[in-house]
């Protein structure tokens, strides 16, 4: 089901024009010959493997829903001004066909805002988290010198001693008012405990919004509290917080108070005031750039009183990797934590963090983020600060990842991108051997990517793909011609280096003489031309 969600948002970004390979001016008898000629590609009949069929049956249907907007005059420009989310109004199947664009527009935001109400009466949000905690100790402490043997064998007894799982749903009453129903559930070397909260938010301006809180658990008792939030000034916020808590040693009030300022466009300083059971005051300064992101804050109060640094690194790559560091220090001990985060698919986020501290010892935490569920499973391996378990709990988890994403990830996500290529070898056969009978357009070698340089061979193909067969597939009467947009939305490709700046290189042969193009991403391209041959003396 996960794969299915993905192809169907992979869909969801493709470009119509782009899919049919015809120019946005394209008329109606262009948009069907590249229609005909598609479905003639990808005809679910033509192949008897079923894994194939299945992809040949999914671009099939593709190009069969594009050309059914892009043929109706209405649904055309509907797209051309709102894109895909304009055809999922609903109620444009009732609008009359002869409209101007603004009258379209029109309609179209009418019927956006009915629905819009529709769906606030629906939406729940639901957000949850599952944390499971392991006691992993006698992993190392048993090797130590203090360590009395215990019966049952020389396996390490490995352990769940905590667990905790929260939920919540939000149900918007009007446009202004929701209602955010949640609960927890926990237990912990086998005590347990949960609570129920009900909180209902109004947004009452533009600058401000304010919300109840009820509450009740086995545990602390009834809970009621307020909460409020005021911008000040374009640069200035506050947020004000105050509550009862009717636990079985009597009243616990409580009460906040947090005021944040941006300093510049990239920096925020907040300075935070709390009182009851845990009091301090916290100043903070986080610093938020498109490379990296770094927070020092200082904490003075009772019990705890603090000073910490963070500092994470984001690179730019297409798996939006990040690698963090922290040093927390203060009355309790000292603590310091590295890791590493990175996207490893379009919907989960996942990252490792080793956390070494005294008097806590050493803690690995795996972190899975899936839309909007996050599950936590941090591994408590030693008591001590023991560098065996610093190592294991460094080297492990990417050994482990770095196996997993070479031997299962990498293969399946090229075989899923590779798939369409294959649908077309047959196609591409018989194209050739008309072609060469009449001495027409083959094309020979064709890569799309990033190209780095002429000599560096082998930097330049690790980021670049084969279309070879794709093109081929495009030639038509001797002639190939590629649109404006984006070569990655044409079948059988994809993008190679998201975020940079990629071109499409090609050596083809024309009535038996070899010529070379290289042409920029979004370029209009036509072939064959005088100008792309190859001297023969050169």
């Amino acid at each position: 089901m996960a794969a299915s969600l993905d192809d169907d948002l992979e869909f969801d970004n493709q470009d119509y024009y782009s899919l049919l390979n015809v120019r946005k001016e394209a008329t109606q008898e262009e948009l069907k010959a590249s229609y005909r000629r598609l479905c003639m590609l990808y005809h679910p009949d033509k192949h008897r493997d079923p894994e194939l069929k299945r992809q040949a049956e999914q671009l099939f249907n593709q190009v069969h829903q594009a050309y059914e907007v892009l043929s109706d005059p209405q649904s055309r420009a509907i797209y051309d001004i709102f894109g895909k989310k304009g055809l999922e109004v609903e109620g444009w199947e009732v609008v009359e066909r002869k409209r101007t664009p603004a009258e379209i527009r029109e309609e179209y935001e009418r019927l956006q805002r009915e629905r819009d109400e529709r769906r606030l009466q629906q939406r729940t949000n639901p957000k949850g988290t599952i944390s499971v905690g392991v006691d992993a100790t006698d992993l190392f402490d048993r090797y130590d010198e203090d360590f009395e043997e215990m019966p049952g064998g020389g396996f390490p007894h490995i352990e769940i001693n905590k667990m905790h799982i929260s939920q919540s749903i939000e149900a918007p009453l009007t446009n202004t008012d929701t209602a955010v129903l949640s609960g927890s559930l926990s237990t912990h070397n086998g005590n347990g405990g949960g609570n129920i909260n009900m909180t209902v938010r109004r947004v009452t301006s533009a600058k401000g919004w304010g919300e109840l809180e009820f509450g009740a658990g086995d545990i602390l008792g009834p809970l009621f509290g307020l909460k409020v939030f005021r911008n000040l000034t374009p640069r200035c916020f506050l947020t004000a917080q105050c509550g009862m808590q009717f636990s079985p040693r009597g009243l616990r009030p409580s009460c906040s108070l947090m005021t944040a300022r941006h300093l510049d466009q990239n920096t925020m300083g907040y300075l935070q005031w709390r009182w009851g059971p845990n009091s301090a005051m916290t100043t903070s300064l986080v610093r938020d750039t498109k490379t990296s992101h770094f927070t020092l804050a200082l904490q003075l109060g009772m019990p705890h009183s603090y000073l910490m640094m963070s500092y994470q690194y984001k690179f730019q790559d297409e798996d939006q990797t990040k690698v963090k560091g922290s040093v927390k220090t203060g009355w309790f001990g000292t603590v310091v934590e590295y890791g590493a985060e990175r996207k490893i698919s379009r919907h989960s986020i996942l990252s490792a963090t080793v956390s070494v501290g005294v008097p806590q010892g050493v803690t690995l935490k795996i972190r899975l983020a899936r839309a909007s569920q996050t599950y936590l499973f941090p591994v408590h391996l030693t008591d001590q600060l023991l560098p065996s378990a610093v190592f294991y709990a460094t080297v492990g988890p990417l050994l482990v990842y770095m196996a997993i994403h070479r031997l299962i990830i990498i293969p399946y996500t090229r075989a899923q991108k590779e798939q369409s290529v294959l649908l077309m070898q047959e196609s591409v056969r018989r194209i050739i051997e008309a072609e060469e009978s009449k001495m027409g357009l083959i094309i020979l070698n064709a890569w799309y990517g990033k190209f780095v340089t002429d000599t560096s061979q082998k930097q330049e193909r690790a980021q670049v793909i084969d279309v070879t067969v794709p093109l081929q597939c495009l030639v038509k009467d001797s002639k190939l011609i590629l649109t404006e947009a984006s070569k990655a939305g044409l079948p059988g490709f994809y993008d190679p280096c998201v975020g940079e700046e990629k071109s499409l290189k090609l050596l083809y042969q024309f009535r038996g003489v070899m010529h070379q193009v290289l042409s920029g991403d979004t370029e209009a391209l036509r072939i064959p031309k005088q100008s792309h041959r190859i001297d023969s003396e050169s």
